[in-house]
């Protein structure tokens, strides 16, 4: 684990048209500006220019929803998706059956017919994370669901322990494919996502996002930073908050109830990237991560649910990318266009010959502690009642984080939802055709 002491602590434009949340109202007023930074860093991590940049985010944000539709008419048949091409032109969905393929092309995606669902990728990697609770991992330090070779990836230092672990899983091997990798990956301390903060007076990290809790200000963060109980103070060295929960390892989340003196804000990093929501990218998608050793650097998502071991554990929930980061680098903010996508985790390598980081998915930690995310459409008290006078009645309701697939109701309609998200004022299922469908 790298932890920096205080001690050592104290030793691309902004495209006004640049799609960030593109389809969420259906139309291409549901836009907002790319911070220059998060903008900058993309264009370089990635090798684009400004025109295709933009580009790239408009149809990461379509294949979000196209993705999430093909999932709902496949049922049991889906088995993933992921985009791909410099500009994330061409969305990939993957199926058991060779029947669906003309539906699939007809949503304008590329087919690809494999012998196993997501659903049996996903039940295989869950016995993994059983077994490995009850034994030593450190020789197969990070396994996930890889739905580009469909198959269950453990990576190991020495092959036979992922052997191992799999048949204690009870996995079948033809489910798996190990990858023998020399991969270390250790939590990353000090990371700034929004502004440092200090716990005690022994270590820094940053805050990942800014969340509220009814009327409670606060921010979400990874859970190695600090213990429940644990006091914060800010970058300023003013007194902040304390830690209300923490997990870790098993998962990697934590959140911090602030004191008065701080209000939640949708900002990240002080720039002027702000956050819009909590929708979850697409396999292949490009992410940034803003962090206070290393500051913005890009790459993609390569997996959503993995699992890494750690020296203090095994962490599962995780999402894998490209990104590199540095110690100094932990509980930053991960954010894919205006969509909060994480806190820092962990990973190996760095930004100079480039590395593999992890990150725990926002999601999660906002329903798992009852959090809404601060963003550019709610007040810091929280989202706005959406009922009141004309209230359509139903089940949905803001601030709830829905995960693809999960059906509400909604002014006398059923709707299924495309893409895990929490739900925001404004983004009722009528309005939002790339997050729910009507069934």
């Amino acid at each position: 684990m790298l932890q920096r002491h205080l001690r050592a602590a104290c030793a691309a434009t902004a495209a006004a048209g640049a799609l960030l949340v593109a389809g969420l109202s259906g139309s291409a007023s549901a836009q907002a500006a790319v911070p220059p930074a998060l903008l900058g860093a993309l264009q370089r991590d990635l090798g684009l220019d400004p025109r295709q940049a933009e580009h790239r985010l408009a149809n990461e944000a379509e294949a979000g929803a196209g993705a999430g539709r093909l999932r709902a008419t496949l049922g049991a048949d889906f088995a993933g998706a992921w985009v791909s091409g410099p500009e994330s032109e061409t969305l990939t969905v993957a199926t058991t059956d060779p029947a669906d393929a003309p539906a699939i092309r007809a949503r304008g995606a590329r087919a690809v017919v494999v012998d196993h669902s997501l659903a049996a990728l996903d039940a295989a990697k869950a016995r993994v994370d059983r077994a490995a609770a009850h034994r030593a991992t450190a020789d197969t330090p990070v396994w996930y669901t890889d739905v580009r070779t469909n198959t269950l990836v453990v990576e190991a230092l020495r092959p036979a322990a992922a052997r191992s672990l799999l048949a204690a899983a009870h996995v079948d091997a033809s489910l798996a494919r190990i990858v023998k990798s020399a991969e270390h990956p250790r939590p990353l301390y000090d990371l700034r996502g929004g502004d440092a903060y200090y716990i005690g007076n022994s270590s820094r990290c940053s805050i990942g996002f800014p969340v509220t809790r009814g009327t409670q200000q606060g921010f979400a963060t990874a859970g190695h930073c600090g213990r429940a109980g644990s006091t914060t103070s800010g970058s300023n060295q003013v007194a902040q908050g304390t830690f209300q929960a923490s997990v870790f390892p098993g998962n990697d989340m934590a959140w911090v109830a602030a004191n008065a003196s701080w209000t939640a804000t949708p900002y990240v990093n002080g720039s002027s990237a702000q956050v819009a929501g909590s929708t979850q990218a697409t396999v292949g998608s490009s992410v940034c991560r803003s962090g206070s050793t290393t500051g913005w650097h890009c790459g993609t998502v390569q997996q959503l649910n993995s699992s890494v071991t750690y020296q203090e554990g095994t962490v599962s929930g995780v999402t894998r990318t490209s990104v590199c980061a540095e110690p100094g680098d932990s509980g930053g903010s991960f954010i894919s266009g205006s969509q909060a996508q994480g806190v820092t985790s962990g990973g190996s390598g760095n930004c100079t010959s480039g590395g593999t980081t992890y990150f725990q998915p926002i999601n999660p930690i906002l329903q798992s502690y009852g959090l809404t995310l601060a963003t550019t459409g709610t007040g810091p008290g929280g989202p706005e009642d959406p009922g009141g006078p004309g209230d359509p009645g139903g089940t949905w309701a803001a601030g709830t984080v829905y995960q693809a697939g999960a059906t509400v109701t909604y002014g006398g309609s059923t709707y299924r939802c495309l893409q895990t998200h929490q739900a925001q004022p404004g983004w009722e299922p009528p309005n939002t055709p790339a997050l729910w469908q009507r069934v």
